[in-house]
């Protein structure tokens, strides 16, 4: 009779998105989860059953994807037009994903991230019951984000209740996972975890990206840019990642007739510039939904200049995600944000584009009208610039794995787990 083969070693993913969802922070939970499945884990995710940008959109209960079992839960994503539903959708979502969880057999492993931002409690109740290793990765930070953009007093009971389940994820965590050296600090100011901190950034979709040219790009064709220099925001315009300078500068610069300012993607700050279009038409100013992830080779390729903004209070508490993206597709970039932080450190320390702060219109204009007179040669070596680095420094291959050995075999003993 033969033996029974040994059963494999479960990783579990609590994430409130996940592909065919477009979002970034899913793109980036699958990436990993799919690596984890190629080392021989059995790894189930837990998402929501709902799209999170769109809640009318809805995905298959159960199915396996690049390997992994993708288990999506009701009830647990109303969309974002409150704080209220984001809040009780979250809420539930982690509830019923920890549940799930502590019936997980041969369960050695899980992965939380911010996603929904009380995704942590999930960890929290399985690692007291469960013999697990946890992984915490910060995407981003809350309380700190809902204080900083005056959605929280920072002595509410909410605010309290947070910080206290941030501790108690920070402490029972076996790895740490912070996107920036300003997000650890802030970390490690709530509970000091430098012996298995790792610091390391969102890899870009390189399976997605490639740099196209603009004369054999669809996208352009599509939306007549074939003459236009275009100024590109892409991803999720959110409360964190203002605007408005840049909007205020283009309406000064409508001379321009060959500068395009496009907008791509969703988000809350999103609606005020589909209100603006559709209140005074700017000629400039034009507006599009998410790109589907197998199209989006095209319209990131599709700006001659992508825009990144950083507000100025959520340094170390919201990363420049796209920043990465824009880089991969060799395109300089426009930093919107204040000094110090990572993405104008970047910009600024390897010469890729330009910066400027919030508030100052004046100098938004000037750098705008700069970016008109920059011969189309001069973007095209700041944008191979831009893309070195990401070979250098940001390549899936390179972070993914070191992501992954994270979860798989944490900090090593005596040794420094901070990276740069």
């Amino acid at each position: 009779m033969s033996t029974p083969a040994t059963p494999r070693a479960t990783l579990v993913v609590a994430s409130q998105v996940y592909p065919p969802d477009p979002t970034s922070v899913g793109q980036h939970v699958r990436d990993a989860a799919v690596e984890m499945a190629q080392r021989g884990y059995r790894v189930i995710v837990y998402t929501s059953n709902r799209g999170y940008e769109n809640p009318e959109v809805r995905f298959p209960r159960r199915e396996i994807l690049d390997g992994v079992e993708v288990r999506r839960l009701p009830l647990s994503g109303f969309g974002k037009s409150s704080i209220l539903l984001r809040i009780v959708g979250g809420l539930s979502f982690t509830l019923q994903a920890s549940f799930r969880c502590l019936f997980v057999r041969h369960l050695r492993l899980m992965l939380v991230s911010t996603s929904p931002p009380m995704c942590g409690l999930a960890a929290v109740i399985v690692r007291t019951f469960r013999k697990v290793d946890v992984t915490f990765w910060a995407m981003d930070l809350n309380p700190d984000q809902m204080v900083a953009l005056g959605k929280a007093r920072p002595d509410s009971l909410m605010v309290r209740a947070f910080d206290w389940l941030n501790r108690r994820i920070l402490k029972c965590s076996r790895s740490v996972v912070a996107l920036d050296r300003f997000m650890a600090e802030r970390i490690n100011r709530k509970v000091n975890v430098d012996d298995k901190m790792f610091v390391m950034p969102p890899w870009p979709h390189e399976d997605h990206i490639e740099s196209v040219a603009h004369d054999e790009n669809p996208f352009r064709m599509e939306h007549q840019l074939s003459d236009k220099i275009v100024i590109m925001y892409s991803g999720n315009l959110s409360l964190a990642s203002p605007v408005t300078t840049i909007v205020d500068a283009a309406r000064r610069v409508e001379d321009l007739q060959e500068i395009v300012f496009l907008f791509v993607g969703g988000g809350m700050g999103k609606k005020s510039i589909d209100d603006l279009i559709a209140r005074e038409s700017p000629p400039n100013i034009r507006s599009l939904p998410y790109q589907p992830i197998e199209t989006l080779r095209y319209s990131l390729s599709a700006a001659d200049v992508h825009l990144v903004s950083v507000g100025n209070d959520v340094v170390g508490i919201c990363h420049p995600c796209k920043i990465y993206g824009s880089m991969a597709v060799s395109r300089p970039i426009l930093c919107l944000g204040p000094r110090p932080s990572h993405a104008t450190e970047i910009v600024d320390g390897e010469n890729i584009g330009w910066t400027v702060e919030h508030g100052d219109v004046d100098r938004a204009e000037s750098l705008i009208r700069e970016i008109q007179r920059t011969s189309r040669e001069q973007r095209i070596e700041m944008g191979q610039r831009a893309r070195d680095i990401v070979d250098r420094r940001f390549t899936k291959s390179k972070l993914c794995t070191a992501f992954c050995d994270a979860i798989e075999y944490g900090p090593k003993k005596g040794d420094n787990a901070v990276n740069s």
